[in-house]
């Protein structure tokens, strides 16, 4: 398992509602997850300008110019030395390929609570799911990316936590992950390009970030 920063190189308007709502212990079984995507259309929950649902789209057609508000999550896992758990995405995804991020990022299914999708696709990215989970607010934002020219009008349900076992990357979903400490993400946040939504969510997530990682962040 990585324990420090990579060596190689990679390609790469908030309303913020903070505060820890929740504390629970996190059991989900990585295998078999993924029976709600079984189909070839992946559903977005969309949303109004109030975080309620108001319908369903195609999860790429939310995400092409001009965009249509829906809802998301981020999520933030630290071990127990307070290291941050980062992931690289994939290669092969439409979206962000290749670039840094925090360490599990989605959507909900239809009707799935953010909470229960949170904990799923860390499981499902990562192979292993948080030992500790913990709502931290929301976060609406709109923000274009240049690189793929889709945009993220995202309502985001950020969560905070810890992960105590070994984490098993899915190789396509995950192309490197690291444990990093506060500096160690200032550094390569200077060297790397991250996702165009890292920034936003990581400065909404601190409050609960500090509550569960200390004041160091």
């Amino acid at each position: 398992m990585p324990q420090s920063l990579p060596t190689e190189p990679t390609h790469f308007d908030a309303e913020i509602d903070t505060g820890l709502n929740v504390e629970t212990d996190v059991t989900v079984d990585p295998q078999g997850l993924s029976a709600a995507a079984a189909g070839t259309e992946i559903l977005l929950e969309l949303v109004d300008d109030e975080g309620v649902t108001i319908g369903t789209a195609e999860k790429l057609w939310a995400h092409q110019q001009p965009g249509r508000l829906h809802r998301a999550f981020s999520v933030f896992l630290f071990d127990r030395q307070g290291r941050l758990l980062l992931q690289r995405r994939a290669l092969g995804k439409y979206h962000s390929p290749g670039v840094w991020s925090n360490t599990c990022c989605g959507h909900p299914y239809p009707d799935e609570p953010p909470f229960v999708a949170a904990a799923r696709r860390t499981a499902e990215e990562l192979g292993v799911a948080p030992a500790l989970l913990c709502e931290a607010g929301t976060v609406r934002y709109d923000l274009p990316d240049e690189a793929s020219g889709l945009i993220e009008r995202e309502w985001n349900h950020l969560f905070v936590g810890l992960v105590t076992a070994p984490v098993e990357p899915n190789p396509d979903e995950v192309d490197d992950f690291a444990f990093v400490t506060a500096q160690e993400l200032r550094e390569l946040r200077a060297e790397r390009p991250f996702s165009v939504w890292f920034e936003t969510v990581f400065e909404a997530a601190l409050p609960g970030i500090r509550e569960i990682a200390g004041r160091d962040w």
